[in-house]
């Protein structure tokens, strides 16, 4: 919950970020001739950031009732759209200019997040931030692409275009809100022929956070896909630790090196057991030959077995880090290891599953469209995130509904009886007691 007393800082109020995103979109070049513009770049990107706030499911139905003139009203002055596009002009004007200057967003945020002492809460271990990395696909269609989609063929002879995104975020064990950085996009690359992937992904996000972040201390969660000598090397290199999952089919020389060291009763161990009766296994080896290779790079080998009442395996996992293992910290390593689940449970399930609709085609286009909705959808859920930590109005509203999906129902319904002159009278009067008739 937030802080007792206070809305939380006034950087990361509403208005405040939806100012830090506009400035972003209206920094956007505009293609277009000026005596031809009905709509501004920024007025279409605060009605997209609009729909996904409110979590819209639909372009079109968002559009239409927000011509109304009580949520047309709405729209002026909670998101400060000045004239509605239709959802064709809002589509036009989106896939047609490059939203680059948009993923600053990302970095603002966690800076305000940094001078009001909220990511204070996000550090781990050693005062370093956990940083997960996961990808995954959020669109594919036989019929629609762009110039940026992935295909595939299938066994049908079919064609199949599709998006995918390496996604960061930094998560705490103890805290359910994650705080999404903008996604790297695994996609066709300007003069080449071939598939992008996502290890090639994953080093082109380990520069870029480097030089968006240059002072955070990050330790890179991810699994074993990015467990390689290069990308361990990259991760050094720009100064972040890391966190990586390995496994004996992939990486059979370490576990190969790992069972001479447990031969040789040289591993280091841990048992623990709790109140269930289950038994936590801990062991670890620091400086292991990561390959067979003479140049490959030495790493701290830490794994968990867990075993129930019954004597049955439950879990067991592997994983590689640089940093020094010992029995002060095996536990708490570990504990930052098994958080890489947080981006797939909190993140990509909530925004797939939980009101963001994020596998839902809102528009793909054939330029910029699709990626430009994916990221203002991400923004929208960062700045719920940033609500549910800090600002009690939000999580005091948010407690009296079940259901994500039912507390922005109830906001829609209100913005469709109602005109509000700000967020917070949203807020306040969600917090009101009813009045009887």
């Amino acid at each position: 919950m937030g802080r007792a007393g206070g809305r939380g800082p006034n950087q990361l109020r509403f208005r405040s970020l939806l100012e830090c995103f506009a400035e972003r979109a209206g920094a956007i070049s505009d293609r277009r001739r000026l005596n031809s513009v009905d709509y501004s770049i920024e007025c279409c990107y605060r009605s997209a950031f609009a729909m996904f706030y409110l979590q819209d499911p639909s372009l079109l139905e968002f559009q239409r009732r927000f011509q109304q003139e009580v949520q047309s009203n709405n729209l002026a002055t909670v998101f400060g759209v000045e004239d509605i596009p239709s959802d064709t002009q809002l589509r036009d004007v989106i896939d047609a200019h490059d939203y680059a200057t948009l993923t600053e967003v990302f970095p603002a945020f966690i800076r305000r997040m940094q001078r009001s002492k909220e990511l204070e809460r996000y550090r781990f271990y050693e005062g370093k931030y956990l940083l997960t990395v996961d990808g995954a696909e959020y669109f594919n269609s036989e019929r629609l692409s762009c110039e940026h989609c992935l295909h595939r063929h299938r066994s049908s002879g079919a064609i199949e275009h599709y998006h995918q995104a390496l996604q960061p975020a930094i998560v705490h064990p103890e805290l359910r809100e994650v705080l999404p950085l903008a996604p790297e996009f695994i996609r066709r690359q300007d003069g080449s022929k071939k598939q992008d992937c996502e290890q090639n992904a994953a080093k082109r996000l380990t520069a870029r956070l480097r030089s968006e972040y240059p002072q955070l201390p990050f330790i890179i969660v991810g699994d074993a896909l990015y467990a390689g000598a290069e990308m361990i090397r990259r991760v050094i290199e720009k100064r972040c630790s890391f966190l990586l999952v390995v496994k004996p089919g992939k990486h059979k020389h370490l576990f190969d090196e790992v069972e001479r060291l447990r031969c040789g009763d040289m591993l280091e161990r841990l048992e623990r057991v709790d109140r269930k009766g289950r038994r936590y296994i801990y062991e670890w080896s620091n400086e292991v030959a990561f390959g067979a290779d003479a140049n490959t790079p030495l790493v701290n080998f830490l794994s968990l077995r867990i075993v129930d009442a019954k004597g049955k395996d439950t879990f067991c996992g592997s994983w590689i880090s640089d940093m020094h293992v010992d029995h002060s910290n095996v536990q708490q390593l570990v504990r930052g290891a098994r958080a890489r689940w947080k981006i797939e449970n909190e993140g990509f399930n909530t925004l797939k599953n939980h009101g963001y609709h994020l596998e839902h085609n809102f528009g793909h286009g054939t330029n910029h469209l699709s990626e430009a909705f994916f990221v203002v959808n991400l923004i929208a859920f960062f700045a719920h995130q940033i609500f549910q930590l800090v600002d009690q109005w939000y999580q005091r509203a948010r407690a009296g509904f079940g259901s994500r999906r039912e507390f922005w129902n109830c906001i829609r319904a209100m913005f469709r009886l109602f005109l509000f002159p700000c967020w917070d009278d949203v807020l306040a009067r969600m917090n009101s007691p009813p009045k009887p008739l």
